[in-house]
């Protein structure tokens, strides 16, 4: 007798063998029912990314590309993999794709992997003015195997100078030149930063973790056209699974393949290459570029909501998902914004404000986002309701019992994960 068509996660064994992880399983669950989650960086993948996720394809080592392993077995996972990279390329129009990336950081250091030499000369955004810990920070190993000048925003307009940028990139000349952010809420001129890199011969790199989803949804123009790497996460916007990827010319792409296998990682984890593939193949559909609009639409309402409150959004508003909030009027520091919205049940995040007198622990800003309420069916009206609900829990601290009823009521029916 044959075996049945499908092996996968079987949650009551769980529940069985070790009901203390299964119970941790399901009050995350409850934890994102019971509140509303504003962080930018998050998303719920869809049930069909999840069983790729759990799937037996995490046992199979993989190492190499398909055609192409250092073990054998590998003809089934091959077929993942191919069908990751056809749909990613297809998706962004890319001439190569990488898919193998762990995450978001794994890809950056593959693709300065490809493009330089510890102590060659590179020029991203700075972090206090948005850009990542990958960008250049001391912290991080970008700012220490590499010499790195920073780019920032203007004090007036809290937009990206794009003089300073060129003024920078003629004093240094760096090797490469990295765009993209993880807290700037205007959309990114990839077409000028193309020309600031033709001008000193440089590389362009575009880190588009952030606002992937809404470029494969036409949402927002995209970097493809005009950049030579281009990493990105597969999660926040792009609804995929935990993980990162790459795509790059027809020219870096054999330097950015083995940048990422065997330069940086070993084995990719061939389970979330199905789940991104699955993700892949989501994002195609008429459905998800109508989401990715909607995150924006959202995103808007949420922060006009917010500035109507006395919250101003920084650089006067957002084009994407995501909106950088400064609290000072309130009377409050990000940090404590945020331990104010947890207690009422909206989950954000403290951030840092261009120019920001606060240690980055503390911080004179929080960050929302609007890809998760989106995934779960809320709209602009819900998000200016949202809005007042924030801004109220900032307010009034005092009435988080009434706020948190408030917001349950709102999600009673937009929950995710129904069964």
């Amino acid at each position: 007798m044959g075996a049945g068509p499908f092996y996968g996660p079987d949650f009551g064994l769980l529940e069985e063998r070790d009901p203390e992880l299964a119970g941790v399983l399901l009050d995350e669950v409850e934890r994102v029912r019971g509140g509303i989650q504003l962080i930018a960086s998050e998303n719920f993948a869809s049930p069909a990314v999840l069983a790729a996720l759990g799937s037996t394809l995490s046992n199979k080592y993989a190492e190499g590309y398909p055609g192409s392993r250092y073990y054998g077995g590998c003809e089934v996972v091959d077929r993942a993999e191919r069908l990751a990279v056809r749909r990613a390329r297809e998706l962004f129009g890319a001439d190569h794709a990488n898919v193998q990336p762990h995450s978001g950081s794994s890809a950056n250091l593959a693709a300065y992997a490809a493009l330089l030499q510890p102590g060659d000369r590179m020029l991203a955004m700075a972090l206090p003015h948005g850009g990542h810990l990958t960008h250049g920070s001391r912290a991080n190993f970008s700012g220490r195997w590499f010499e790195v000048a920073s780019y920032g925003v203007r004090r007036d307009t809290e937009l990206i100078d794009y003089d300073e940028v060129r003024d920078l990139a003629v004093r240094h000349r760096p090797k490469v030149i990295v765009c993209g952010a993880t807290a700037y809420p205007r959309l990114i001129d990839y077409g000028v930063f193309r020309g600031i890199a033709d001008e000193v011969g440089a590389w362009l790199m575009a880190d588009v973790a952030h606002p992937m989803g809404l470029i494969a949804g036409r949402a927002v123009p995209s970097p493809v056209p005009y950049a030579d790497v281009v990493t990105f996460t597969t999660h926040k916007t792009l609804r995929g699974p935990r993980g990162g990827g790459i795509l790059c010319t027809d020219e870096l792409a054999a330097r950015v393949d083995r940048a990422v296998f065997p330069f940086t990682q070993g084995g990719p984890m061939m389970h979330a290459v199905a789940a991104k593939a699955a993700a892949f193949g989501e994002a195609m559909r008429p459905e998800f570029a109508a989401y990715a609009r909607q995150v924006i639409a959202n995103a808007r309402a949420l922060c006009a909501a917010l500035a109507e409150a006395g919250m101003r959004p920084v650089a006067g508003g957002t084009d994407t998902h995501l909106a950088l909030i400064d609290v000072r009027a309130l009377g409050v520091t990000g940090a404590e914004a945020e331990r104010r919205c947890a207690v009422a049940g909206i989950t954000l995040n403290r951030n840092a404000i261009p120019y920001d007198p606060e240690p980055a622990r503390v911080t004179s800003g929080v960050r929302v986002g609007t890809p998760c309420v989106t995934t779960q069916g809320l709209g602009s009206r819900e998000l200016e309701e949202v809005g007042t609900l924030v801004a109220r829990a900032v307010r009034e601290p005092e009435a988080a019992a009434d706020i948190r009823d408030k917001v349950v009521a709102l999600l009673a029916i937009h929950q995710p994960y129904l069964p």
